[in-house]
Formats: structure tokens, sequence, C-alpha cells
């Protein structure tokens, strides 16, 4: 990934798209399912609900969104996070038996797929903050059954600086931070409407 980009520009662009989604994003974490993971008293089936949730979140990211980019974001493939969760489930003696489409949409653009991933990728970040919670159960505190939450582990942080100068790269080329946003505000909404009816 070149970084060819104004960052002045970029800035206001995150900025921006930080603030248009902020709603959704809020909402999101609002949702009872969203919460049950935060919790002090986080029994192992939340947690295990939660990762069957993300299951299919991950599914579709990587079947209709990834293809996108397959040429354009070079550790896409490092970016892989299906299987962990599978891991993880593995662990807890759960299987994955159903899953859902979360991501319903007839048509979409590189830009709006790229929204998509933004919301991805930043739950990413998010989900180290989780996996302190988490790791507080006796069950959890080891390696086995937090794969998911870890991340990148020490490299989640410049992992997703890398996504954000590529995703400010992209939106100053193309001129298309309207259609990011629409697609960073879809994600968001479509993962409330996942968890919410489960």
């Amino acid at each position: 990934m070149s970084t060819h980009i104004n960052s002045a520009i970029a800035s206001d662009f995150l900025q921006n798209l930080k603030t248009q989604t902020a709603d959704s994003h809020q909402k999101l974490e609002d949702l009872s399912v969203s919460k049950s993971i935060m919790s002090p008293n986080m029994e192992l089936e939340d947690y295990t609900h939660y990762l069957s949730l993300m299951h299919d979140v991950h599914n579709d990211t990587e079947t209709i969104i990834f293809p996108f980019f397959s040429n354009l974001i070079e550790d896409l493939e490092q970016r892989r996070k299906k299987h962990l969760i599978e891991d993880d489930l593995l662990f807890l003696n759960s299987k994955k038996t159903d899953s859902a489409t979360v991501f319903h949409k007839d048509e979409m653009s590189v830009p709006f797929a790229l929204g998509v991933l933004y919301v991805v990728e930043g739950s990413t970040l998010g989900g180290r903050f989780i996996l302190k919670n988490v790791s507080k159960r006796p069950e959890l505190s080891g390696e086995k059954g937090v794969s998911y939450f870890s991340g990148y582990g020490e490299r989640t942080g410049s992992f997703w600086k890398a996504f954000l100068n590529f995703l400010s790269e992209y939106e100053q080329k193309h001129e298309c931070g309207e259609e990011i946003i629409e697609g960073a505000v879809f994600a968001f909404d479509s993962i409330y409407k996942h968890f919410e009816g489960r």
C-alpha cells in the first residue's frame, strides 16, 4: 500500500466517516447481545452466541466483500477471521449449524464495499477491549477459545493504520467519500438487524 495521500484531507474524511456512522455504531453497541460480552457477569452461552452471530458477519465479509479487494489490498488474506471463530467455537464444544446472510444487497460498488470493510476491520480493534473482559473467565484465560478477539495480536494497531491509509488513499483518488460512508452505515445497520433478530 502506497501512502500518496494528503494527510489533512485524509484526517478530515476519516473524522467525517466516524461522525456520520456514530449513531449507527452506538445503536449496535446498545443492543443486549453486544452488552452481554462486556458484562462482568458474562456467561459462556453469551460468548458462544456472540461468536456464532459474528461468524455470519465474517462469512459474508469473506464471500461478498473480500473479492472486491483481492487485487487492491496486499494483506487481505491475513485479514480473514471466520476460521478463528470456528476454532473458538470448537474449543467451546459448539458447532455452527445454521448461517444467515447479513449484508443483503443486490448490487455493491467498490467504495460501498470499502465502507462495509471499514466497519468489520474496526470491530477487530474493538475486539481487543472485549478480550480483556472475556479472558477474566477461567475457561478463556489462556490462548484457547479467544483467537477471534485476539485479532492480529500485537499487530492489531499497525493493521488498522495500514487499512486506514488504504481507505484514505482510495477515497482521495476516486472522490467517493459519500459512498464509503453509505456502505459503513449499511454495515452497522445490517449487523444491528442481524443481532436484534437473534
